[in-house]
């Protein structure tokens, strides 16, 4: 089945080469640091690639590894190639070319050993960048879902301390918000004690901030990458259902769970109706869904920000935080803190 020819390449300028259009079905595998000096890279290429550098070997297999490495950034650079590449150093099996998607750019390196992140940890803010390690992530080629948190995710916003604003309690709520997302309170119990503070809040004020919502950015490109590779794009919330319903219709959401605030047609009462979406919910939203869909969980992906999204992006086959509590990114799957929503459709890019 393989199909690749081996090219030595003594001279390679390895970001150059990379960043070309004209090699990207083509690979470079470093020389090892312990090595004699003198060693030349190899390029690892379809069997129709024409180039003068010598052939070393035909019919060879394309690298495959246990672990990878995939940075997002808006921009990779010389310098950020070469910072990786010598934190890394021997771990280094195969470095992939240069990838563009939504606004971003992305490299995968093949390691043949696995590290720890916090090995690339200094790179983040240096260069701007999300460095992820990762073994299979699900395929943008077959349908897929992805099911979102809203607050603070899906939007800049949290709906519930805008009404509190509103009510002139936001700092209390605020309070007890943050310690929620945190893990260090019972989110069905908080979220009671929040909803208590709104009593008396007229509904029209609620549409003030449900017309207006802030989209997070990059999420109008999220869902329109994901819906053009047949994925269906989904909320689950532990906000309300007046800011995830509108969401929805803006956004042509294919589903939105999120909880009901009681009210007597003109105010808050002060009281949530029915069963509250609480961490547990939101994660069998994502086995709902997929099942209505016809999704395999392998196809799945659950992104959020809070310790109530961690049962969810457990569930799913992969669990994005984004800018996440601390708590929360050590959890998960994958980790985007430096980019936008755009960086996730950047990383799954990659397969």
């Amino acid at each position: 089945m393989a199909q690749f020819t081996a090219f030595s390449a003594p001279t390679l300028n390895v970001f150059e080469f990379l960043s070309s259009s004209d090699n990207a079905l083509t690979c470079v595998l470093l020389p090892n640091s312990r090595e004699q000096q003198g060693s030349s890279h190899r390029i690892i290429a379809p069997k129709d690639y024409v180039t003068a550098e010598q052939v070393v070997a035909k019919n060879v297999a394309w690298p495959v590894s246990v672990q990878s490495v995939v940075v997002t950034s808006r921009k990779i650079t010389q310098a950020l190639v070469d910072d990786v590449i010598a934190t890394l150093g021997d771990a280094i099996l195969a470095v992939l070319p240069i990838q563009s998607s939504t606004g971003y750019q992305s490299l995968e390196l093949k390691l043949t050993s696995t590290i720890e992140l916090n090995t690339l940890s200094h790179l983040h803010e240096k260069h701007a960048v999300d460095c992820n390690l990762v073994s299979n992530l699900p395929s943008l080629s077959k349908p897929g879902l992805v099911v979102l948190d809203m607050d603070s995710t899906s939007i800049e916003i949290e709906c519930i301390d805008e009404i509190a604003k509103l009510a002139g309690v936001g700092e209390e709520v605020s309070e007890i918000t943050e310690l929620a997302m945190q893990g260090k309170l019972d989110f069905s119990q908080s979220l009671r004690a929040r909803v208590a503070k709104l009593k008396g809040i007229e509904l029209n004020l609620l549409d003030q901030i449900a017309n207006d919502l802030p989209l997070m950015p990059g999420m109008k490109d999220l869902v329109t990458q994901f819906k053009a590779h047949h994925w269906k794009v989904a909320i689950a919330s532990g906000g309300f259902t007046y800011f995830a319903d509108n969401l929805k219709e803006l956004l042509g959401l294919d589903a939105a769970v999120s909880n009901t605030l009681a009210h007597d047609g003109t105010v808050l009462t002060g009281e949530v109706v029915g069963e509250i979406v609480d961490a547990k919910v939101k994660a069998r939203t994502v086995v709902a869904l997929a099942a209505e869909y016809g999704i395999e969980l392998e196809q799945t992906i659950a992104i959020g920000d809070g310790a109530n999204d961690l049962v969810m992006m457990e569930q799913a086959a992969l669990g994005v935080a984004f800018h996440a509590k601390p708590l929360v990114q050590q959890q998960a799957d994958v980790a985007i803190n430096q980019g936008d929503l755009g960086a996730v459709i950047a990383l799954l890019s990659r397969r």
